[in-house]
C-alpha cells in the first residue's frame, strides 16, 4: 500500500534526507552533463548544508515535505517551497528505483500541487533534466506546460533543463 504524507517527525525527516542523497547519485549516475549540473549546483558541502536544514527550510507555511511509503517503507519524497507570492516550486521529487511502478511520483506531484493551491498559490513550476524522459513524460501528462526558465540559469547549462508550469 502507497501512503503520501507530510515529513514531520525526525525518522520522517532522516528518511526524506537518505532519499535526496539517493536522488542525488542518481542524477550523478545519469548522464556525464547531469552529473555536472549536479556537482555544480549542489557540491557535497553545499548538499549537506541543505540536507541538513531541511526541516526549517520547508517549513509550514513556505512549503511542505512529502514522505512516499510503499509497505510502510520509504520509497520517495517531494518538496515545495515559495518562489513568489503567487507561485511555489516542486523540488528533490524522487521515487526509489525499486518503487517505480506504483504511480508514486504522480501522487507526490498531485499532492505537492494540491498543497500549493490550499496555500493560495495560484501556479506551480519546476524544472527537470532533459535526460530524465519518463518526468518529462509524467509532467506533460499531469498537465505541465513547457516555459523559459523561471530563476536565473547559466547560459551553458540551459539547454540541458527543462522548465514546466501548471496553473492551480
Amino acid at each position: 500500500m502507497t501512503l503520501i504524507r507530510p515529513a514531520t517527525t525526525p525518522d520522517d525527516l532522516a528518511a526524506v534526507r537518505q532519499l535526496c542523497w539517493d536522488y542525488r547519485t542518481h542524477l550523478n549516475a545519469a548522464s556525464p552533463i547531469d552529473a555536472q549540473i549536479t556537482e555544480t549546483f549542489y557540491p557535497v558541502p553545499k548538499y549537506t548544508a541543505l540536507m541538513d536544514t531541511i526541516a526549517t527550510e520547508h517549513a509550514r507555511p513556505k512549503g511542505i515535505i512529502l514522505l512516499a511509503t510503499l509497505d510502510n517503507q520509504p520509497v520517495g519524497c517531494a518538496m515545495t517551497h515559495a518562489l513568489d507570492a503567487h507561485s511555489a516550486e516542486i523540488k528533490r521529487l524522487y521515487v526509489a528505483p525499486h518503487a517505480r511502478g506504483h504511480g508514486i511520483a504522480r501522487k507526490l506531484v498531485t499532492a505537492c500541487m494540491e498543497q500549493a493551491r490550499t496555500d493560495g498559490f495560484t501556479r506551480i513550476l519546476l524544472d527537470t533534466s532533459v535526460t530524465l524522459i519518463p518526468a518529462r513524460a509524467l509532467y506533460t501528462a499531469m498537465g505541465f506546460s513547457q516555459r523559459g526558465p523561471y530563476q536565473n540559469i547559466p547560459a551553458d547549462v540551459l539547454p540541458h533543463l527543462v522548465f514546466f508550469e501548471a496553473a492551480l
